[in-house]
């Protein structure tokens, strides 16, 4: 019995790693090219299975390739224009059927990275649309999307690990975590956005069996070892922080909120604080991200990204990445659109389209 997904296939994997030791055996390339031929037309479901490769998602001892990227493996072989190419070919696919290679960070099988395309390796990254599905309501005003800490879990943290985000807003890294199987903890400011926060992440399921935790207080004195306690852990593995802009938007009243900072001097301390907060609960040499855009005020561009930058490289971190992301307008640019294009015009600058995304590793 055997089972095509649309994207995976899966195999029998004693099966199949018979038939790679035997196509590796063969003395002539044609006799290896033939035989690899029906193995791929098997695998792209245009024969049947007359091999026994094939099996079942619930039967054991199976393994499941992304069925693209194992055609592709096969159709190199079948490009060879030597035999000990070929075998070379059939070799490391042979490899990748029976080594795990990670970096010990994540879950991210090395020996496989080929099969790892929905992964952003680059750094500028063209996201078109946020995701909406599930508890991801976008409700709240200033949030980011969920794609953010989602790439962000899959590269710096493994299943079973723990994510704090210090500026939990609605709830988007909590939701995440849900949904990747990593403990979460979160910190918001405001009770009333905690609340709803809580209400659309008890509603996302949880099928790792994950700890989630959303605590409201000021993440600049809040005590984050004993919110990791709480968890039943010691250390977090990957810190994601996503700031208010300063004063692009003000998200409350408190004078604790950094949208509330007098000054960009005392936006930056403020900011400063609650890294100076966090970082004993982070794991060394595991990683931290800053999501934060620049502003625009009294006809000078403030580059909060960099400013933020820096505050951080005073602390025990060094710089890994710096990712550009673009977005979409904010509500309030959206129905003046054309106004920002007049302004823009007229006082010699650009209208923002992108934000920063920080990476750090703790030294």
């Amino acid at each position: 019995m055997w089972c095509l997904l649309e994207e995976f296939i899966t195999l029998d994997r004693a099966q199949f790693r018979n038939e790679l030791e035997m196509l590796r055996g063969k003395s002539a390339l044609e006799g290896l090219k033939a035989r690899v031929r029906s193995l791929r037309d098997i695998i792209a479901g245009k024969k049947n299975d007359d091999l026994g490769v094939l099996a079942a998602e619930d039967e054991e001892n199976t393994v499941r390739f992304k069925r693209s990227v194992l055609l592709r493996e096969l159709d190199q072989v079948l490009e060879a224009y030597t035999l000990e190419r070929a075998c070379y070919y059939i070799k490391r696919l042979h490899r990748s059927l029976v080594a795990t290679k990670t970096n010990g960070i994540n879950d991210i099988n090395l020996s496989r990275w080929k099969e790892y395309d929905h992964i952003i390796t680059d750094s500028l990254w063209i996201i078109d649309r946020r995701d909406t599905s599930g508890a991801h309501l976008g409700w709240y005003w200033g949030n980011f999307i969920p794609q953010i800490p989602h790439q962000l879990m899959l590269r710096y943290t493994r299943r079973g690990d723990v994510v704090v985000d210090p500026f939990a807003g609605s709830g988007t890294t909590l939701i995440e975590c849900r949904r990747l199987g990593r403990h979460g903890i979160g910190v918001e400011l405001n009770k009333e956005v905690a609340a709803r926060a809580r209400e659309l992440i008890a509603k996302e399921p949880n099928p790792y069996g994950c700890t989630t935790l959303l605590e409201t207080g000021d993440s600049r004195t809040i005590d984050c070892e004993a919110l990791l306690h709480a968890a039943g852990v010691q250390k977090a593995q990957l810190f994601i922080l996503h700031p208010p802009y300063h004063d692009i938007i003000v998200f409350s009243g408190d004078q604790r909120d950094l949208s509330n900072a007098a000054s960009t001097e005392e936006f930056l301390h403020m900011f400063g604080q609650v890294v100076d907060n966090i970082t004993p609960c982070l794991e060394d040499k595991r990683y931290m991200a800053v999501v934060i855009g620049d502003k625009y005020a009294r006809g000078e561009w403030i580059p909060l990204g960099f400013y933020c930058m820096e505050e951080v490289l005073r602390r025990r971190f060094t710089l890994k990445s710096i990712i550009v992301k673009n977005f979409n307008e904010t509500t309030g640019k959206r129905t003046q659109k054309e106004l920002w294009r007049y302004r823009a015009l007229s006082g010699g600058f650009y209208v923002f389209k992108h934000e920063y995304i920080l990476l750090f590793q703790k030294k």
